[in-house]
């Protein structure tokens, strides 16, 4: 016990520590930016100085960007990509920069080239905080980003289930599909997120329902992107299982959920579907059996008919 006790001590001094070198980077960082501005100030054009604000956005330079926005720079600024200084406050989780930039009048709603907002940009990046004072201002909780992807569906795929939460609260449809045919609990089962998973089947979203490519949910999460650890993707398959998802559905390839997970080499997966009935025999529309779809040698005999 006393061994875990000063193990949890040295972690903790050593994240205090890691703390404590990232804000004296950021603080010699805003003093390089402050130098940089008083430096080209005599010669300085409107420009550049709107320019330098998505540095101090970027960086959390408070104090040099009340400089600037004194100085004329504009919170309706955009960088190459359509994007305004609030949304890279947003991007970076920065509160402070958010509240000053609001106060400012940066406009909330304000849209990228790809259609994205601030609160998109913090629904992404997991940002709770930034995105709940974007909701209490008033942000559009429905405008999507990129592909169509809406804020709740990207908060989904991060996993942040207290942002899915409030946007769900603040009015946002847990149903809205992107241009490719996926609502948000398809991008949870994919990011094998169960509290959203769990959270978005409460709000009466069919388990079974079908989506692109006559996919499921439970398809979804048997075959979750590769980043995904499979850990994570056992549970939300147990789960759906546990709540009713069909096991031998097929998707328009005629493939089941244990084809895609033999396909993905997702070996325990595999296995977990297979406790739970899963059928190996069946065949897709080409032909092949969950067995002749993986490369790993141990996972195709177990999948073998016998």
């Amino acid at each position: 016990m006393y061994r875990h006790i000063v193990f949890l001590c040295s972690v903790a001094i050593a994240v205090l520590s890691a703390a404590s070198d990232a804000l004296a980077a950021d603080s010699e960082r805003c003093q390089e930016l402050g130098r940089r501005f008083q430096a080209a100030k005599p010669q300085i054009t409107a420009i550049e100085v709107s320019l330098t604000l998505f540095s101090a956005a970027d960086a959390n330079c408070i104090a040099l960007a009340n400089e600037l926005l004194d100085y004329g720079a504009s919170v309706d600024a955009r960088d190459r990509f359509g994007a305004r200084p609030l949304s890279h406050a947003a991007r970076f989780g920065h509160l402070e920069m958010v509240d000053l930039l609001l106060a400012h009048g940066a406009p909330i709603d304000a849209r990228n080239l790809a259609g994205a907002t601030a609160l998109y940009f913090a629904a992404e990046g997991g940002r709770a905080s930034v995105a709940q004072r974007l909701i209490e201002r008033g942000a559009n909780v429905k405008l999507t980003g990129r592909s169509g992807i809406s804020p709740v569906a990207a908060a989904a795929y991060a996993g942040n289930d207290a942002i899915v939460e409030a946007l769900l609260t603040n009015g946002a449809d847990e149903r809205a599909s992107d241009e490719t045919g996926k609502p948000p609990i398809v991008y949870a089962a994919a990011g094998a997120r169960l509290d959203v998973v769990k959270r978005l089947l409460a709000r009466q979203v069919d388990i079974n329902a079908r989506y692109h490519n006559d996919l499921t949910l439970l398809m979804w999460a048997t075959g979750p992107d590769e980043k995904v650890p499979e850990a994570r993707g056992i549970e939300v398959v147990a789960y759906l299982l546990d709540v009713g998802a069909h096991i031998d559905d097929r998707d328009d390839r005629g493939r089941t959920a244990l084809m895609i997970a033999a396909e993905g080499g997702r070996a325990e997966i595999a296995n977990l579907l297979l406790a739970r009935g899963a059928d190996p025999a069946l065949k897709d529309k080409a032909g092949k059996r969950a067995a002749d779809l993986t490369v790993v040698s141990s996972l195709r005999e177990r999948l073998t008919p016998r």
